[in-house]
């Protein structure tokens, strides 16, 4: 029987088919498992225990009617708090959405809704999906299953703390700038970020709409393509979707002898010791597999963290702008007229990371800096995007840390926000030329911390990228993955 904290959409699926297990006798599972440690991981801002047992009725009728299930059927998942949910409160964790609840649904829920995916609840976040840790949500920060006295990550914190500590087998988060993969390699999971567009982001609350990315956060590589393959949809409501062009879940068993693996030592500049030792021992299981093992050069990679920071805070700046009181969300109670009431809303409902994000991205969108600031950057985008093209030319994928640090300690990132920002090097760049990336375990540190090891990908490689971590997850999985008695069992 496997480890239910790795998750197994499949071997959940086949219980179900089995009669071994009713779907309401599942989904009541992993609500006391809410019950007793959302507590303590304050991984779930909304429960939908009375939804999810409803579907999860309706599946166990289908079951007695003899009809086929889905592979996503019945089983119990979650969302991270930006992703629209018709008549579930979505708030983002800012207080400005205290209170709103949106009339139609995210496109990746209408798809798995329509597959009677059990919604368990809505999942913390970072406020906004603006910072590190989940700890700018007004709901208080997610804490990480292996060590409660460290972060689970951020922005989609709390969808990894849910799947990690088993109060979920899978979820979706969001991904601007690392926002699905660092809180993956910090909570010991797989987070996927797809290339953009091939999921759609229509009902995904925005924050920088050329970065941003829905992805899945699962226990296992096979269960990250899974869920790809089911949400990553052409969806005519999102003008930049294409949905993708393989089922990638037909190509995990493909061989990856002579694959290509590259290495950009600009990766590694300031990643610590352990780290590095735990890819370099990951790289031997490649070679081990036929894998050719190459180092290539990223030297434009150095503009990639001012060149994110700069066109993300602009588009903030500009998607934020409608939270303004007057149409939904929270409203200031004592203002003198409109301007003054337009003010204290904003100033009393955002907090001060997000408020920061702003003044950034209106500072270098304003007269007399566009040129010098955003311009520039945009330009520099384009010099970033031609140097992945052209490192692509030799190798078929890239390796690099996912973070350079394991798990903060709780309100570590609190105290520096600028010296966090630097912890998104190795995920932005991703990001930036809109490209797929995997975020995979590849060992633990000193105090049992997962670290993560990053697979990057050309453009619709996602299939690629999914197939050379299922190989390596295949051949280390009991090393990767700690056994714990914490939450599930069946």
């Amino acid at each position: 029987m496997p480890d239910l904290r790795t998750g197994k959409i499949k071997y959940l699926n086949e219980l179900l088919t089995a009669k071994e297990i009713s779907c309401v006798e599942l989904t009541q599972k992993y609500i006391d498992a809410i019950k007793k440690e959302n507590t303590v991981l304050n991984a779930y801002v909304n429960v939908t225990e009375a939804d999810a047992l409803s579907t999860a009725k309706a599946v166990d009728e289908k079951i007695q009617r003899g009809e086929e299930l889905s592979l996503l059927e019945g089983i119990p998942m979650t969302l991270k708090d930006n992703i629209s949910t018709k008549d579930v409160e979505t708030t983002c964790c800012s207080k400005i959405l205290k209170g709103y609840v949106p009339v139609y649904d995210a496109t990746v829920w209408e798809i798995l809704k329509k597959q009677n995916a059990v919604l368990l609840g809505k999942t913390n976040m970072d406020e906004f999906a603006m910072g590190s840790s989940s700890e700018t949500s007004c709901f208080g920060g997610s804490l990480n299953p292996h060590n409660i006295a460290h972060v689970a990550g951020g922005s989609s914190g709390g969808t990894a703390s849910a799947v990690s500590g088993s109060m979920a087998v899978y979820g979706l988060g969001s991904d601007t700038g690392g926002s699905v993969r660092q809180p993956a390699s910090f909570c010991g999971l797989v987070g996927l970020k797809p290339t953009y567009g091939t999921v759609s982001r229509y009902g995904l609350i925005a924050y920088a709409s050329s970065f941003d990315q829905i992805g899945p956060i699962a226990g296992s590589v096979e269960d990250a393509a899974i869920i790809y393959d089911a949400v990553s949809k052409y969806d005519k409501k999102d003008s930049t979707s294409t949905g993708s062009r393989v089922k990638t879940a037909d190509t995990l068993n493909d061989s990856i002898k002579g694959m290509k693996i590259g290495i950009a030592e600009e990766y590694f500049d300031g990643v610590r010791e352990d780290i590095r030792a735990s890819i370099k021992k990951a790289l031997k299981v490649y070679e081990a597999l036929g894998a050719e093992i190459m180092e290539i050069k990223l030297p434009s990679l150095k503009y990639a963290l001012p060149v994110y920071y700069i066109l993300a805070c602009a588009e903030a700046s500009s998607n934020l702008g409608r939270y303004d009181g007057i149409r939904y969300g929270c409203k200031t109670d004592s203002y003198k007229d409109v301007n003054d009431m337009i003010s204290r809303t904003r100033s009393e409902g955002f907090g001060k990371e997000v408020q920061r994000r702003i003044l950034l991205g209106t500072y270098v969108l304003s007269a007399g800096y566009y040129d010098a600031y955003y311009n520039k950057a945009q330009r520099l985008r384009e010099t970033i995007v031609k140097a992945f093209q052209d490192a692509f030319l030799e190798c078929d994928v890239m390796i690099t840390p996912t973070v350079p640090a394991t798990a903060f300690e709780t309100n570590y990132t609190l105290q520096d926000p600028v010296e966090t920002y630097l912890t998104d090097i190795c995920t932005v760049p991703v990001n930036i030329a809109g490209l797929p990336a995997l975020s995979i375990p590849c060992g633990f540190d000193g105090k049992g911390l997962p670290i993560g090891m990053q697979i990057i990908g050309k453009s619709f490689d996602d299939a690629r990228i999914l197939n050379a971590a299922y190989q390596y997850e295949q051949c280390v999985k009991d090393e990767i993955y700690k056994k714990s008695d914490m939450g599930v069992t069946i």
